[in-house]
């Protein structure tokens, strides 16, 4: 049975869209053992060759593609037969965040995961990062390859550019499948400065996320001067933070993202993401309702991907990612595989819990 999600809308607060997490979520815990093992085996890791051409050759039957489209140079790993499905990652990954899923998707897909623009092997113009800027790369990509329809699935910043894509492209959209983040919206605007009292720690645990690098992020200038050289400082936090499992992403992943960040240039293209979410917030007033299927995918974010996406979209699907945090496409790869491959082949999708 089709299980279609729809929300009355959402009220503008962050209290009224972040909600609790289910009381399934573990309280905060001592993580040493795992991320003294994780920090341990950083120098090994930080020797390995994790270059996009050494990270493909673990992924038989993936290959590096790249493509020029509207002035920027946008790199790809495809693999795969049938119908083209383009995944989008987030901050502050690239390409591989989705390696874990990769392969069984590529069973009944020709996978494209892209690294968007100011992200990875792909170029980082000055401006243009905008979520329906960044749409249209991946629409010129999907072009470029040959396809005239493809379904897109992405996770947090990739997530907000895929929904951008389905609203600027509909009649290139098959599905869209959004994990972790929804498309900005006015509740962006009344975010808090600060957390609640006694809510924050290191470790997400059962409170409210506290997004304070959505703020940091806006700052032009100063977060390069402070990370560049030693990103893997705020990389691992983030990670500590949201991961229930910190082994999920291991210590190569950790480097691979690592080598992606850790430059000037790569942070100032990353932040301009977060620097570009007023624009969002003003074109996504302009958008109207997804006619095609969505599938919302959240861990620690299902309650606010429900609430706003539900808006958005009046064929909605959305699944709660239990025993996972941010990150679901690393900690709960065969779940999240198999309930996207389900959602993308079936017309008469498995009844998924709300």
């Amino acid at each position: 049975m089709k299980v279609i999600s729809r929300i009355a809308t959402a009220g503008a607060a962050l209290a009224a869209l972040m909600l609790p997490l289910a009381p399934s979520y573990a309280q905060p815990r001592s993580h040493v053992g795992t991320d003294a093992t994780i920090v341990h085996k950083t120098t090994t890791a930080k020797n390995a060759n994790v270059s996009d051409a050494a990270l493909v050759k673990s992924l038989p039957g993936f290959r590096n593609g790249y493509a020029e489209v509207d002035g920027v140079r946008l790199h790809y790993v495809v693999g795969g037969k049938g119908e083209p499905l383009v995944l989008l990652p987030g901050w502050p990954e690239t390409w591989w965040t989705f390696h874990k899923i990769m392969p069984a998707l590529a069973e009944q897909h020709t996978v494209i995961a892209v690294d968007l623009r100011g992200m990875g092997s792909s170029s980082r113009p000055a401006d243009g990062y905008d979520k329906k800027t960044m749409a249209r790369d991946v629409y010129e990509l999907v072009k470029s390859l040959g396809y005239d329809k493809a379904s897109v699935a992405g996770h947090d910043i990739g997530s907000a550019v895929a929904f951008a894509y389905g609203e600027n492209y509909p009649q290139a959209t098959n599905k869209l499948v959004m994990m972790e983040l929804p498309h900005p919206d006015d509740s962006l605007m009344s975010f808090p400065l600060l957390p609640a009292q006694g809510a924050f720690s290191d470790k997400l645990g059962t409170a409210r996320p506290y997004l304070w690098w959505f703020a940091f992020n806006q700052v032009q200038g100063l977060p390069e001067k402070l990370l560049a050289g030693h990103i893997r400082v705020e990389q691992d936090w983030i990670f500590n933070y949201f991961l229930e499992d910190a082994s999920a992403v291991d210590a190569r992943d950790r480097a691979v993202y690592e080598r992606a960040y850790n430059t000037a240039d790569a942070i100032r293209a990353s932040n301009a993401w977060y620097q570009a979410f007023p624009q969002d917030v003003i074109d996504n007033k302009g958008y109207g309702t997804l006619q095609m299927p969505v599938l919302a995918l959240g861990g620690p974010a299902y309650g606010w991907m429900k609430k706003v996406v539900a808006q958005k979209a009046a064929n909605l699907t959305a699944m709660k990612v239990e025993n996972s945090g941010h990150f679901i496409q690393e900690e709960q790869s065969e779940l999240v595989a198999r309930t996207m491959t389900d959602f993308l082949q079936d017309d008469h999708q498995p009844a998924l819990k709300l």
